[in-house]
């Protein structure tokens, strides 16, 4: 017992030095504000209904009944509602050959929608604008599209411009890593990040299992966000940034290849899902997480994780203790979670322990709009605002994976109550709906009764 008071003390003296170093920390911080954000909400005739979706795997001569079978059963058990979106080029029946004008058409759609609304929504001119950040991950032409939208909307000669690629669906939160790393060098820069993918150029063809996931999950979108440090606009701010956590565990090399751009056997370019996928997510959200609850977490519950930790490891021969477990609700009010398939969400909420509520936003977010990429994750942030979840002083958690294989996070305060509907200004009141049963599980549930793959692990 003398030993586990002497333990008990140490471990209240290191909590109460890491929250000195923590109030330290935050009086040291630069500011980084949420100015505002907006979603793109494509024109309602690029539309992709599950019967559209069938109609397309059926244009695919090069598909045996297997494969035919393997993608019906994960769209009908996707997830995904009737009304997401996806590239003009596949409505036209071109996904075999799509063009560089297509690639670019979708980008400009998404520019004048998304790019456009942040700038008309906050009043900043684009002259006003010092830094762009865009992320476009399997799309990077000559001029970049960080230039074109420079041109786009005529910014000033001297705004600092960056075009990151190939960085996967966790590219939205590098970007404003990247941003936040800027502000700390420059005051009272107003930063505007562009985030989206381009699905027009990347539609697979071909009949490899493990490239076939993407064409099922992954629809059209983007989202634009101001970013600033300027103490000027702290009042008008949605929220503010308090920390971002980063892990990459590319270095093995399971993890770097688990989610690979490649060409199948027959040279069909697409995005390859191994097996190990899951195992990497798993791996790289357990170092994320490991590094991200010191930081957000109050220390009363580090100390009872701490202590309960110990007093099974000096039990664990006598008595049967539960393995200990973060409470993260201790110090999140919002969980802003990357709706990468049913099954990322799900596994997700197991980890953290999280309700049907908690995950309500992200499974939402899946129904309404599917995978769209980096920028889902704005998507979910704007069904808690729609929703008027959002009120001030709430703490915002966001989680996202991505190709490489990395997970990032990042903690939000909330500075007012907010409620604006954003994208789903007309269709929130119907959500969430009675089922999330797909329409056509009548027409195709008799793939559930065959043997196979199904459901997906995407990001």
């Amino acid at each position: 017992m003398a030993l586990l008071a002497l333990l008990t003390v140490l471990l209240l003296a290191h909590a109460a030095a890491y929250l000195a170093w923590r109030a330290a920390s935050r009086r040291r911080r630069a500011r980084c504000y949420l100015l505002d954000y907006a979603c793109h909400k494509p024109s309602d005739d690029r539309k992709v209904t599950t019967e559209m979706a069938g109609a397309v795997i059926e244009r695919n001569k090069r598909l045996g009944l297997s494969e035919y079978r393997f993608l019906l059963k994960v769209i009908v058990n996707s997830g995904i509602g009737e009304h997401t979106y996806c590239p003009r080029n596949v409505l036209d029946c071109r996904e075999e050959c799509p063009t560089h004008d297509d690639a670019l058409e979708e980008m400009d759609d998404f520019f004048d929608d998304a790019v456009a609304a942040v700038l008309a929504k906050t009043g900043v001119k684009p002259r006003d604008v010092d830094l762009v950040v865009l992320n476009v991950g399997s799309f990077s032409p000559e001029p970049s599209l960080v230039s074109r939208i420079v041109r786009r909307f005529g910014m000033r000669e001297d705004v600092m411009a960056y075009n990151l690629s190939g960085m996967g669906c966790s590219a939205g939160l590098i970007a404003v890593d990247l941003a936040r790393n800027v502000m700390l060098t420059r005051p009272r820069t107003m930063a505007l990040v562009v985030t989206s993918e381009s699905c027009a150029p990347n539609w697979y063809t071909g009949t490899d299992k493990s490239m076939m996931l993407g064409n099922c999950l992954f629809r059209c979108g983007g989202a634009a966000a101001l970013l600033t440090n300027d103490p000027a606009f702290c009042g008008r701010a949605k929220m503010e940034l308090r920390c971002l956590v980063r892990a990459n565990i590319g270095a093995h090399d399971d993890a770097h290849a688990a989610a690979v751009h490649r060409e199948d056997a027959d040279g069909r370019l697409g995005v390859s899902l191994s097996k190990a996928l899951p195992k990497a997510a798993v791996r790289a959200f357990t170092k994320n997480l490991q590094r991200l609850a010191p930081r957000i977490l109050p220390v009363r519950e580090l100390a009872r994780f701490a202590a309960r930790r110990l007093l099974r490891n000096l039990l664990r021969r006598k008595v049967k203790v539960e393995g200990p477990k973060i409470n993260f609700k201790t110090g999140v009010d919002h969980f802003c979670l990357h709706p990468g398939g049913t099954a990322v969400i799900e596994a997700v909420r197991k980890s953290l322990g999280l309700s049907i509520h908690d995950v309500e936003p992200a499974r939402m977010t899946l129904h309404r709009w599917g995978n769209t990429s980096a920028s889902s994750l704005w998507y979910v942030l704007s069904y808690m605002e729609a929703k008027r979840r959002l009120k001030r002083g709430d703490r915002v958690l966001m989680v996202t994976f991505g190709s490489g294989f990395k997970c990032n996070s990042c903690y939000w305060e909330v500075s007012r109550d907010l409620a604006d509907a954003g994208a789903w200004e007309d269709c929130i009141d119907e959500y969430p709906p009675e089922t999330l049963v797909n329409p056509y599980m009548d027409m195709f549930g008799w793939v559930n009764d065959v043997q196979g793959q199904g459901g997906g692990f995407v990001f």
